[in-house]
Parts: C-alpha cells; sequence; structure tokens
C-alpha cells in the first residue's frame, strides 16, 4: 500500500511539473472548479460573511460616534429646566447613546431606580441590535473549514475510489479530480474560515467599545441627575 501511495505522490508530481510546463499559470477559476460542488456553499459563506462584516463595521462604527459635548449641552439643559430642548437633542442625534438618554430625560421626575432601568432596557435593546448577524458570521468562521474538510474527504474517497477501479493499470489523470477537490477545498474552507474569525473578533471588540461608552454615558446621566440643585 506504501508503494502505490508513493507511486501515486510521484505521479502527481510529474503531473503538475507537466501542467506548469505546458500552462504558464493556473487560474483562481481553474482552481474553483477543481473544488468541485464543495466549492458552492464555500463560495456563497464567504460572499455572506463579506456582507455582514461591511454591514456590522459601518452600523457599529457609526453607534461609535458619540459627541464629546453631548452630555455637557444635556447637563446644561437639565440645569436650565429646558427639559424639551434636552429631548430635541437626544432626537437629532442618532446614536444609542442619545437614545438611551432620550428615554432616562423621558422619565425625569420619577424614582431614579425607574430612570436608571428605563435606560438599561433601552441599552439592552441597542446591543442586541449592535450584535446582529454576529452569530452568523461565527457560523460563517467554524462552517467554512467544516466544508472544506468535508470536500478533502469526499475526494480522497473519489481518489482512491478510482485507484481501486484502476486495477494495476493506475493513471495519475484518473485520481487528479479526487486529489484537487481534497486540496482546493480544505485551502478554500481554511481561508474563508480564517478571514471569517479575524472579522467576527474585530467587530466583537468595537462592540465591546461602544458598549463600554454606552455605560459611562449611563453613568454620568444618573451622577447628572444626582447632583445638588443649585
Amino acid at each position: 500500500m506504501t508503494g502505490i501511495l508513493l507511486q501515486i505522490s510521484m505521479s502527481a508530481a510529474d503531473s503538475v511539473k507537466a501542467a506548469t510546463a505546458g500552462k504558464s499559470t493556473l487560474s483562481l477559476w481553474d482552481l474553483t472548479l477543481a473544488g468541485g460542488p464543495i466549492m458552492i456553499p464555500i463560495f456563497l459563506l464567504s460572499i455572506l460573511a463579506i456582507f455582514i462584516f461591511f454591514e456590522r463595521y459601518f452600523s457599529i462604527n457609526q453607534a461609535s460616534k458619540i459627541d464629546s459635548n453631548f452630555m455637557n449641552r444635556i447637563r446644561d439643559y437639565i440645569h436650565d429646566g429646558k427639559i424639551d430642548a434636552a429631548l430635541a437633542l437626544c432626537r437629532s442625534i442618532t446614536n444609542p447613546a442619545a437614545r438611551m438618554i432620550e428615554k432616562g430625560i423621558s422619565r425625569i421626575g420619577r424614582p431614579l431606580s425607574d430612570v436608571q432601568a428605563a435606560i438599561e432596557n433601552v441599552g439592552q435593546l441597542e446591543v442586541y441590535t449592535l450584535e446582529k448577524r454576529l452569530a452568523l458570521l461565527a457560523t460563517c468562521a467554524g462552517a467554512a473549514p467544516m466544508l472544506g474538510f468535508l470536500g478533502t474527504v469526499t475526494g480522497m474517497i473519489k481518489a482512491f475510489y478510482d485507484m481501486a477501479n484502476a486495477g494495476n493499470n493506475i493513471d495519475i489523470q484518473l485520481l487528479s479530480s479526487g486529489i484537487y477537490q481534497a486540496m482546493v477545498t480544505t485551502v478554500a474552507g481554511l481561508i474563508v474560515g480564517i478571514l471569517a474569525y479575524f472579522a467576527y473578533n474585530y467587530l466583537t471588540t468595537n462592540v465591546h467599545k461602544v458598549i463600554h461608552t454606552l455605560q459611562s454615558t449611563t453613568i454620568d446621566f444618573m451622577d447628572l441627575l444626582n447632583e445638588p440643585a443649585k
């Protein structure tokens, strides 16, 4: 069996040399076709991962933009008793922090525990919105390598099946499609999985930064309500 595998490896090397000699380059399209049907779901996962990354990137980036003077203006309005102006300011800004503070301002006059609970409820909804589709991106990161390994197994099964049917007349051309499928799908699955994994962690880190900002803004607002009247 070892002798047969050695013969296959040597024949594969000779085939690659012959292919490169007769063809200057091996195009990406040729490699994709060599990967077989398994390349279709891997390709779809790559498209899905790219879409989720850019869609979430711009959404999270927009949510992280908070005016440094926002809380100072809110403080001035509340101290001056201009509640309507404070609400109008929050409504003019489209980010999670402004929506949380808007809810808190609308509850002014109630117990502070009720105000904080209202802000936290809005905050939980905002965090859920920020994390939307991130689980799907993580699924892409895990599923793509698994599909690649599935292609490896099916490709090797095809190669050994062709080898068994060939008997003593082993021809590398009979085995090349199975070997190509085994190698190409593994590489494609790993590339998609690794990139999706890094993208997921990058977006998760950014979401945590936004959550920290929301928590800090909430604390500032509650401290504002606890300030003694002047």
